[in-house]
């Protein structure tokens, strides 16, 4: 379902669309996970002739026997599995990335939120009919926490509550059916009356957490690289952690294909991607600020006008910092943080004593955008 912009909704229930981009291409595209995957094996299977293996495990690496000790799930079987060239992907829990700080010297941080989230579904309507409009991502921002809802092909909408664990607001305070229900009357009401059966939902669901991992180090010699949220796990709120884990699937085949060996080809990987990796969780984390708070602020809102306005005008030089990440893959993270915390400052500057676009100086602008931004092209 493509969502060509975020829908706000305030405490009255006024909704206003916040455009992804300025152009009609613009839009991002909500689909299914499992669809997503389901298509990915069917294909390596069909037309690169991989063999899968499901419900294998790795419990631990043995460095001294250069192994993996590995578990087939439905027998409890035990096996091991030479350590040389394996590729990690084990995701956030990596007991391959445990095995790197153990025994390898990396070091690792993992900066979980305090923020958790619970999952519920707003149902279809009568005849599949979408209950919100189908083209947007549905955002309640209330400054410490927010809700946001997502279409599905089906007609329905994935709705994700982010809140604190802990507070006057928060997961601790809402644990019986009354604290729920009057909780989402009092600050998402709109959101309230389209899910009859919340408190149930709200009680069955799991409340997942959030986090991210820096590692100084992804590579062991001949014998691992990690990639994706093994290597680099973020919070979800660019919605970039499996297209960064598909660009290091590129930049690595590629590697793999040029470099002259193994080692070449991992230490050139990590080199290339931890500026953009690092770039993606910082953005990352800003952009949960920016939907839960500053996206309601009318100052944030004309600069976002601006954005799209100067994009317009000057083309090869300011493109918006979320058009660069979502709708421009030749420009890499780390490019667009820089360029955008330059965008951040200019935008400052033009909307200090301006309401509207109709105020703005844009003979300042175009003097700022000559003299700061270098062009793209």
């Amino acid at each position: 379902v493509p969502m060509r912009g975020r829908m706000v909704h305030d405490e009255r229930g006024k909704q206003s669309l916040l455009p992804y981009g300025g152009k009609s291409h613009e839009v991002i595209y909500s689909i299914s996970r499992t669809q997503l995957t389901t298509a990915l094996l069917d294909f390596a299977e069909r037309e690169l002739r991989v063999e899968f293996r499901f419900r294998q495990t790795c419990i631990s690496v043995d460095r001294t026997g250069r192994a993996l000790c590995m578990q087939d799930i439905p027998t409890g079987k035990l096996y091991p599995l030479p350590l040389q060239h394996v590729i990690g992907a084990d995701g956030a829990g990596s007991v391959l990335r445990r095995f790197l700080v153990e025994s390898a010297g990396a070091h690792c941080n993992e900066e979980m939120l305090t923020h958790g989230y619970k999952e519920l579904t707003i149902a279809a309507g009568a005849n599949g009919a979408f209950r919100l409009d189908p083209n947007a991502l549905h955002v309640w921002p209330r400054g410490k926490f927010m809700l946001i809802a997502l279409p599905n092909s089906d007609g329905s909408f994935t709705a994700t509550l982010f809140l604190p664990y802990d507070g006057t607001q928060s997961f601790a305070t809402l644990q019986s059916a009354q604290q729920i229900v009057a909780f989402f009357h009092e600050q998402l009401g709109d959101a309230q009356r389209l899910i009859p059966d919340l408190a149930d939902q709200f009680i069955a669901h799991p409340t997942g957490s959030m986090g991210t991992i820096r590692c100084d180090r992804w590579i062991s010699g001949n014998e691992l690289v990690l990639i994706g949220d093994a290597a680099h796990a973020i919070v979800p709120f660019h919605g970039q952690g499996m297209n960064c884990a598909f660009e290091d699937c590129v930049e690595l085949d590629e590697l793999l294909t040029t470099q002259p060996d193994w080692e070449s080809a991992t230490s050139e990987f990590q080199a290339r991607r931890k500026p953009n990796t690092e770039a993606i969780a910082d953005m990352a984390l800003q952009n949960y600020i920016e939907m839960r708070d500053t996206v309601r602020h009318a100052k944030f809102q004309l600069q976002q006008a601006l954005s799209l306005e100067l994009e317009q005008r000057f083309p090869d030089r300011f493109v918006p910092r979320y058009s660069m990440v979502m709708f421009h893959h030749e420009i890499p993270y780390a490019t667009a943080f820089e360029r955008g915390r330059i965008q951040n400052e200019i935008l400052n500057e033009l909307t200090h004593d301006a309401d509207t676009l109709a105020a703005i100086d844009f003979e300042r602008a175009a003097a700022l955008v000559d003299t700061q931004l270098t062009s793209l092209c």
